[in-house]
């Protein structure tokens, strides 16, 4: 039996960009369990359950994605504390960004998903007097290193 629609939860959802390096394998998962961690570390077990953060959709491509986040009415605000204090996902740097806030999820992935026009392409760059493979995508060079990836302007690059 179902409560009546004045007695239900309401939600808001969070259109959420992401970015990481082009070769991060983040699963939908892996990117729940750590909102769930970063809020209990930021508001405590009783305050990040009354937030009931969940992943809706989440997509990851080439370290440029999306997703779709849903938290109580009310608690918005939190929720996107809570976007801001998460920088890893199982150790992979991510930068996250709210793109906005909607009541229903069909108008969140009408207002803010699906807006990836980006394109991205593979070179081989200099950097530092070294030739090495980049991605570039929308002016952003990532370059593989020894260490794994370095971000980089067009401006930096030499023979570009």
């Amino acid at each position: 039996m179902s409560l009546p629609k004045h007695l239900q939860p309401r939600y808001r959802y969070l259109g959420v960009a992401i970015e990481s390096w082009p070769d991060a394998t983040i699963t939908r998962s892996r990117f729940q369990r750590q909102l769930w961690y970063a809020a209990q570390n930021l508001l405590g077990d009783a305050a990040s359950a009354a937030l009931e953060l969940s992943v809706r959709s989440f997509t990851l491509q080439d370290g440029v994605g999306e997703a779709i986040v849903r938290t109580r009415r009310g608690e918005s605000d939190r929720a996107r504390a809570v976007l801001a204090c998460l920088k890893t996902v199982d150790g992979e740097p991510v930068g996250l960004r709210v793109r906005g806030t909607s009541g229903t999820r069909r108008a969140c992935e009408e207002r803010y998903m699906g807006r990836r026009a980006s394109t991205t392409t593979q070179r081989r760059v200099v950097f530092g007097n070294v030739d090495r493979p980049g991605v570039i995508t929308d002016g952003r060079v990532d370059l593989r290193t020894d260490d794994g990836f370095t971000g980089a302007a067009t401006l930096e690059l030499e023979n570009e």
